[in-house]
């Protein structure tokens, strides 16, 4: 607010004022018309995305009596947590998954992905609460059919070197810790999703996606997803149609994703 419309202000209210002082009537002036215009200008306690995300998990995994319905859970990062969105906050006129999970997934499924989270931070959540973790898997009565895992892009920023290894080794690290946790549970690792940068395609997306295969194939009660294959066009580019930015599906790629999900699902062997 200018410093003109704040004198403006002050000597319509010190004139209010004074008409009430001599016994005069004036139109009452509201809240609203005095507070500040503008978020910018009210003090307001920084909470990031993620912490609220990780705080409505904690709280679900707490507050529901009863978890057996749940047949599926899905784990990851962002990418993962984006099937909770429906208008990206970050871009308008953007849409995420919120849409497309309500369609297939929300009566029968849990999903316990955390934007920002990297490989290390997906154990700390699923370590035990009584060894000092989040305890995320600890509930005796979650006992799902199908784990979802997609995992390991975040840690190709500010990455450990030799990255593929670094990624591969971090998500089978991942695998073990569901499977002390849930060993009923099958779990489908999915591929990484391509990026818009051909090269890190080339030289850490398919590398990892590649380990992750071989990994599933020759661990029995693992399955591998190639979801990548969908999400690039004729030349392997990204499919930009696909994506709301670098990373994330767009709405069209989550019911993208859904579609390959529920096809690969519905043709495991029984």
């Amino acid at each position: 607010m200018d410093s003109g419309r704040v004198r403006m202000r002050v000597r319509k209210l010190w004139a209010a004022g004074l008409v009430l002082g001599l016994g005069l009537a004036v139109p009452a002036i509201s809240i609203a018309q005095i507070q500040a215009p503008f978020l910018s200008q009210t003090p307001t306690p920084r909470i990031d995305y993620w912490q609220k995300r990780a705080s409505d998990i904690e709280q679900q995994l707490s507050s529901r009596a009863n978890l057996k319905s749940v047949r599926m859970v899905f784990i990851g990062d962002s990418i993962t947590d984006f099937w909770s969105l429906d208008a990206n906050p970050w871009f308008p006129g953007k849409f995420c998954g919120r849409t497309v999970w309500d369609e297939s997934f929300a009566a029968s499924a849990l999903n316990l992905g955390v934007s920002g989270d990297r490989i290390e931070h997906v154990l700390y959540r699923l370590l035990p609460r009584d060894t000092g973790g989040a305890g995320w898997l600890d509930r005796a009565d979650l006992q799902p059919e199908t784990i979802f895992l997609m995992l390991g892009i975040n840690n190709s920023f500010d990455a450990e070197q030799p990255a593929v290894s670094s990624i591969t080794k971090g998500v089978e690290a991942v695998i073990t810790r569901i499977r002390e946790r849930k060993p009923g549970a099958k779990i489908v690792v999915q591929s990484l999703l391509p990026t818009d940068d051909d090269v890190k395609n080339r030289d850490l997306v398919l590398p990892v996606n590649a380990n992750l295969r071989a990994f599933a194939q020759q661990t029995p009660g693992l399955r591998f997803l190639d979801l990548y294959s969908a999400f690039v066009d004729a030349k392997g580019a990204q499919r930009r149609e696909l994506f709301n930015d670098s990373l994330h599906p767009s709405r069209t790629g989550y019911r993208l994703w859904r579609d390959q999900l529920l096809a690969f699902v519905s043709s495991a062997p029984h």
